[in-house]
């Protein structure tokens, strides 16, 4: 019974793929198309996991730039992006989604820095989908998908941010 069950999953997820890879992708801030699998589990696109504690770190960057790990999750800023000295606070909320907030809200960046954010315990949907960082209002309104390079083996994705604001893990 239970392999009948598995098998109807993968069945599901495999079909679920062939008609994302299917027609236009649009452009890389564009959602991504509407999936099978997508509509029947989660309408909001951001992945499910398990909750992670509750982590703040603050820490100050500056021309030099500098690296800022806040739970599981890790934003690098390049030297350069920053003209002066700045006090940044990161929040990784106790939460079921993957997320993170940083402050000052609307920091701006000369050249992009990276932001690594982990999926380790996150749905399954999470394991066989593309990820992507979505750029979120305080509501989890998704309002841009970020250029993003997602990593099965380290269950980690990585993408380039322009300005400060908060993020989370999506498909």
């Amino acid at each position: 019974m239970k392999i009948r069950r598995y098998g109807f999953l993968v069945l599901l997820v495999g079909a679920a793929l062939v008609t994302a890879s299917c027609g236009d992708r649009g452009s890389p801030t564009s959602p991504p198309p509407a999936s099978l699998v997508g509509s029947l589990v989660q309408s909001t696109g951001l992945l499910t996991c398990a909750p992670l504690s509750y982590d703040s770190v603050t820490q100050t960057v500056g021309p030099a730039g500098g690296t800022i790990v806040v739970g599981p999750h890790v934003l690098t800023i390049p030297a350069g992006a920053l003209a002066d000295t700045v006090t940044i606070t990161a929040v990784a909320p106790a939460d079921t989604v993957r997320r993170v907030q940083f402050r000052p809200e609307g920091l701006t960046f000369a050249t992009p820095a990276s932001l690594r954010m982990s999926y380790a315990g996150c749905n399954l949907l999470g394991t066989l989908l593309p990820k992507q960082i979505a750029y979120t209002d305080d509501a989890l309104n998704i309002l841009e998908y970020l250029l993003s390079v997602d990593n099965l083996w380290t269950q980690t994705v990585t993408g380039q941010l322009h300005h400060f604001s908060s993020y989370a893990v999506a498909w």
